[in-house]
């Protein structure tokens, strides 16, 4: 059975990933490549709030397309299409269309002069942020590869033995009232114990905090497929109670922010507050989508394959764009209608003109959507 709020939640969590890209040109409490010459402290809190579910839930959803795409290929065909899904388009988005990222980041910092071309050549020099060479926005990418190695042989095992005690005994969890807040335990003690010690840095080889957590929410996802409708009905019954503990949780982590640094214990309860409140919005967002977004749609198919190469494209579109923009006298609300019609319309004529080759297709890892929800 297709699962159609999951190609709606991709569809959904990349559009808002363009926008949350577009809002770190304006904050004001984080550094990115290129900051307005005006920022704003009031929009730490919409991101905030955005920030700390947006991309776990991409792990998530991933994770479930994972057991969609398992359920009719063996592991070589599994992995031979993740290897052209992702690492292909990786390893060309680092070559290409990160470039121009690093580029307009060095000229604004007074790092680099010159043109583009000129500067291409020293993008080979040593590994960002000391160097040059990064895959940016492309991190997402390298990670889940990364799981799709490490999980295959579990999640085949998984399939091929569902009377397994891990199953049953999952099944039971979600099944109870409250279950399928069991699960939080994992997460809540990976924040616990990892945050504080390892610092994000999407690096992949000494990120062991953001590996893990991420990882874990891909395990998630295969499992609560795995567990049929009784994960959906159990979502479904408890849906608003869930979403009153996200609001709580959300609103208790913007008092607190603030507290941190005259109560240093506060930033245990933090811990724990994040992992509720990431896990908390993921289930009201399966939970809403499964009950209004679980249906065709006119544009569903177009849209589930242009996702991946708007998500690939839009961070240096934006990017450029903000160069011409950042110290400029414009008012601000004209440019972020600037750099949002900008993003998505150059991201539209691109996949537009790449999704008619089959090289370019392979390049950002677009293929015919059938019968499976993927990636």
């Amino acid at each position: 059975m297709r699962r159609f709020e999951l190609d709606w939640i991709r569809v959904f969590v990349f559009a808002l990933l363009i926008f949350y890209h577009i809002g770190m040109f304006f904050v004001d409490s984080w550094n990115w490549h290129i900051k307005n010459n005006t920022t704003y402290e009031w929009l730490k809190y919409p991101m905030q709030f955005i920030n700390q579910w947006r991309l776990p839930i991409l792990f998530l959803v991933s994770g479930m397309g994972t057991r969609y795409a398992l359920s009719s290929r063996n592991a070589k065909e599994f992995l031979s299409e993740r290897f052209k899904r992702l690492f292909i388009p990786l390893i060309f988005g680092m070559l290409i269309i990160v470039a121009p990222q690093v580029y307009v980041e060095r000229i604004v910092e007074g790092q680099f002069v010159g043109n583009f071309i000129k500067f291409y050549p020293h993008y080979f020099d040593g590994v960002y942020p000391e160097g040059n060479f990064s895959w940016h926005h492309l991190w997402f990418l390298p990670y889940l590869f990364v799981y799709s190695l490490l999980f295959t042989p579990i999640f085949i095992y998984l399939r091929n033995h569902p009377s397994l005690k891990i199953i049953s005994f999952s099944k039971k969890l979600v099944e109870s009232k409250f279950g399928l807040l069991i699960f939080l335990i994992p997460l809540v003690l990976i924040v616990m114990y990892l945050r504080p010690h390892f610092k994000v840095t999407h690096n992949l080889y000494n990120d062991w905090y953001n590996f893990i957590y991420s990882l874990t929410y891909f395990f998630y996802g295969y499992l609560f497929i795995l567990l049929g409708e009784s994960f959906w009905k159990s979502i479904s019954s408890i849906k608003y109670i869930i979403l009153f503990i996200a609001i709580l949780a959300f609103c208790s982590i913007m008092w607190i922010i603030n507290l941190t640094e005259r109560f240093p214990y506060i930033s245990e309860v933090y811990s724990i507050l994040k992992a509720i409140n990431t896990f908390s919005w993921i289930l009201v967002v399966l939970a809403f989508c499964n009950q209004h977004w679980n249906s065709d749609g006119k544009y569903r198919n177009y849209l589930n394959q242009a996702v991946y190469p708007f998500y690939i494209l839009h961070q240096t579109i934006t990017v450029c764009l903000a160069f011409y923009l950042y110290d400029s006298d414009m008012n601000d609300g004209f440019k972020f209608i600037i750099l949002t019609v900008g993003t998505f319309a150059g991201c539209w004529i691109i996949f537009e003109l790449i999704r008619r080759n089959k090289v370019t297709r392979l390049l950002f890892g677009i293929k015919e959507i059938k019968n499976e929800i993927e990636k």
